[in-house]
C-alpha cells in the first residue's frame, strides 16, 4: 500500500497545476497551518485559499517525494523537494514539509511548509 504522502502530493500537484485554489484549500484541514513563500503563517482553508489564488495561473511544480513518515493510524507526513516553474523560464526549488491528519475517510494536509533552496552563484 502507498503511503499517503504521494497520494496527497499527486493531489495537490494536479490542483496547483491546473490553479484551481478551490481544490487546493480542501486539500488542507480546516485548521491547517500553512507557510509558503511568503514571511506570516497562515492559518485556515480559505487562507489557503486565498494564497493560492494569487499564485500566476501558469505555473506547475515538479514534485519528488523525500521521505515518509507515519505516527499511529491517523497522522502521518515527510519531505519533497518541489521545483515551482513557469514557461518564461522563471523557477523557485524549495524543501516541503507536510504534516498529513485521516478524518473522514481521506488524508488532509495538517501543516505545510516550504523553505527556498539557495542557489550557488
Amino acid at each position: 500500500m502507498s503511503h499517503p504522502m504521494n497520494a496527497v502530493l499527486n493531489q495537490w500537484k494536479a490542483a496547483f497545476d491546473g490553479h484551481q485554489p478551490d481544490v487546493m484549500a480542501d486539500l488542507f484541514t480546516p485548521d491547517t497551518l500553512f507557510q509558503g513563500f511568503g514571511p506570516v503563517v497562515l492559518s485556515g482553508r480559505s487562507a489557503v485559499r486565498d494564497y493560492y489564488e494569487a499564485v500566476a495561473a501558469d505555473r506547475s511544480a515538479d514534485v519528488t517525494v523525500l521521505h515518509t513518515y507515519s505516527l499511529g493510524k491517523d497522522i502521518a507526513g515527510g519531505f519533497a523537494d518541489v521545483t515551482f516553474s513557469d514557461p518564461s523560464g522563471w523557477e523557485a526549488k524549495v524543501h516541503m514539509s507536510l504534516v498529513l491528519q485521516h478524518g473522514d475517510d481521506r488524508w488532509r494536509i495538517r501543516q505545510y511548509h516550504v523553505s527556498r533552496v539557495a542557489t550557488q552563484s
